[in-house]
């Protein structure tokens, strides 16, 4: 079982930078592909960014591309989402997501969630 835990939103104007942080519980973390999220109101949860259980292989959506930039430390239990150059429309709750598949895009296929990080961007 594994839980996790977001940290890091807020609200910052046009072209600033956020880092959000998801700390997993459960030893088994290492193990687990690691993913983000984000839901904007009224619409459906999209994928955004996600990396391999070892680290090397990261995933992005083309809408954030070259601004947005997935970590983890998995000494330090913790997986990261720097944004940089952020829109209005990055506006979202942010989720942070484990798995087994790193490339899936799909939510249906990550097995476990956080509560989310509201991040929004003024204009």
């Amino acid at each position: 079982q594994v839980q996790l835990v977001e940290s890091g939103g807020g609200l910052v104007q046009a072209g600033g930078s956020l880092r959000l942080s998801c700390v997993p519980s459960g030893r088994t973390f290492s193990r687990y592909a690691m993913g983000w999220f984000r839901q904007a109101p009224g619409k459906e949860r999209d994928f955004v960014a996600s990396i391999s259980w070892s680290g090397p292989n990261t995933y992005y959506a083309d809408s954030v591309k070259g601004r947005f930039t997935v970590s983890r430390d998995n000494a330090k239990n913790t997986m990261y989402l720097q944004m940089n150059s952020l829109k209005p429309e990055d506006t979202a709750i942010y989720y942070c997501a484990a798995g087994t598949t790193p490339a899936a895009t799909e939510p249906l296929r990550w097995n476990y969630w956080g509560q989310g990080t509201q991040v929004t961007v003024s204009s």
